[in-house]
């Protein structure tokens, strides 16, 4: 999906800023995962650089492809050096840029995962804010603002992604070759095209799922074997920690595909579960608190049995 489908406000004023080619010398875009934020940075950028008559970014033109390539040599990136950006890297950003331009005039410089940056880091990077060179361009992407130095948020104009709805994500799957069923079932799971289609895409993703699933069906219908079942197979799948996380995200789906077919009144399905309204309900709260046991590092094996239990003689 084109970022000016998935972001258009943000995208429109942008556009604007390139056609009046009036830039700040500084922008911070916030997003969660799959919102687009690295898209956008990249099309802003080849706006900026584009040497099109018409609409910019062209998107073909040598600055366009070079800056989709990676190529463009006054298009500088920064990421982070193993789990911080370190205050050299921004130095050395800062010496590189402080010389002319290597081909042009304008300079950009890209900070990604900008809330990992050091307090050293930061505190350079404001030092060069403070004094603009009306030719070099900073952008900031972040999946947090609030851990960015308020300092340097006050200097930058804050762009905010909204996440894609489920209806939209869900369609762009189905558009991607993905059946819909399963593409319903991702943008429940993710606001990530990208993460979406490499969960479709991973042999281990789906026997998660059909493990979960499986474990789902012992659950609803009141059989103590769900508690068996967590040692048997749940964590032998979820070996990860990130892993784990994706089975209380999987338990919500499924509970409240459960729920929506209670209120619904839908045709009964092969699960077919007694539980009331008022159990699945209570049963999703069960399973919020203990997402939240695995975020403070309990024990997965015994969070997992014990949540078993909880909801069967709930």
């Amino acid at each position: 999906m084109l970022i000016q489908k998935k972001q258009p406000l943000v995208c429109e004023q942008l556009q604007k800023s390139i056609e009046t080619n009036h830039l700040t010398h500084a922008y911070l875009f916030e997003g969660l995962e799959g919102t687009g934020k690295r898209e956008l940075v990249e099309w802003f950028s080849q706006g900026i650089f584009c040497i099109s008559e018409g609409n910019k970014p062209c998107g073909e033109c040598i600055n366009c492809t070079r800056i989709l390539s990676g190529e463009h040599p006054d298009v500088m990136t920064i990421i982070p050096d193993g789990q911080t950006i370190k205050v050299d890297q921004i130095r050395e950003i800062k010496a590189t840029f402080t010389k002319s331009g290597m081909e042009g005039q304008k300079k950009i410089v890209v900070i990604t995962e900008a809330e990992k940056m050091t307090v050293s880091a930061a505190n350079s990077l404001l030092k060069f804010i403070e004094e603009p060179d009306g030719q070099i361009v900073i952008m900031f992407i972040t999946t947090s603002k609030a851990r960015i130095l308020p300092t340097i948020q006050s200097r930058c104009q804050i762009f905010h992604l909204m996440p894609l709805s489920k209806e939209t994500l869900t369609e762009t799957l189905k558009s991607d070759g993905i059946p819909a069923q399963e593409a319903e079932f991702l943008a429940r799971l993710t606001n990530s095209q990208s993460k979406a289609i490499e969960f479709y895409q991973n042999e281990w993703f789906n026997e998660a799922k059909v493990t979960v699933s499986k474990w789902v069906d012992y659950i609803l219908a009141d059989n103590l074997f769900a508690m068996v079942y967590v040692q048997q197979h749940v964590v032998k799948v979820f070996k990860e920690k990130d892993q784990q996380a994706l089975v209380f995200e999987m338990l919500i789906i499924f509970f409240r595909e459960e729920l929506n077919r209670k209120i619904t009144g839908a045709q009964p399905t092969a699960r077919n579960s007694r539980w009331s309204q008022r159990k699945l309900l209570a049963g999703l709260e069960l399973i919020l608190a203990s997402r939240q046991k695995i975020e403070a590092n309990v024990s997965f094996q015994n969070v997992c049995e014990q949540l078993a239990i909880k909801l069967i003689d709930g």
